[in-house]
């Protein structure tokens, strides 16, 4: 967008604060009525023939485009969680990581569980599929499975991520 004397055209239309039409105008006329009433000469339509140039506080607009910004980005983030479990993690432990992993997916965040594997039980690999394979059937319909059972060096990799949910409409029981 360009700003007061970055306008090059001779002549401009001219929307003033409110959204009326001023009409067509000489660029620098246009920019001494808008110092006049305390706003800058924006050029929203550079296209237009000629030119549609509006009154505004152009400080004022550039902030609040940059904090409309910064929440959409907020709104789109998505945050990994990770669950570790080992091959023979015991039942209650893992009832408690289970809650955690549920939870996570209920915030709507993706979980990464890694089983990992130390000295000899390597050996022992059926084992950790039948923990993940004990994991995803406990997580059901909570959660969708985005990588399927991995290894990773010496890590066995399963990645979750939350159900997609519709929207439901509130019912009215009156």
């Amino acid at each position: 967008m360009r700003v007061n004397a970055a306008i090059r055209v001779p002549q401009v239309r001219v929307i003033d604060a409110e959204g009326k039409q001023i009409g067509i105008l000489e660029t620098r006329k246009a920019i001494e009525l808008a110092n006049d009433q305390g706003y800058d000469l924006v050029e929203v339509s550079p296209n237009a023939q000629p030119p549609v140039c509006r009154f505004m506080d152009y400080g004022k607009y550039k902030y609040q485009q940059s904090k409309k910004l910064q929440k959409q980005k907020a709104q789109h983030q998505i945050h990994i969680k990770e669950i570790k479990v080992r091959p023979f993690t015991g039942e209650h432990d893992l009832e408690v990581k289970l809650r955690h992993i549920l939870e996570f997916l209920e915030k709507g965040d993706k979980v990464k569980i890694t089983l990992m594997f130390r000295g000899r039980e390597l050996q022992y690999k059926e084992h950790g599929e039948a923990m993940l394979k004990r994991i995803i059937e406990a997580i059901g319909d909570h959660g969708v499975i985005e990588k399927d059972m991995k290894f990773e060096g010496r890590n066995m990799v399963l990645m979750v991520g939350p159900q997609k949910q519709q929207k439901q409409k509130p019912s009215s029981d009156t």
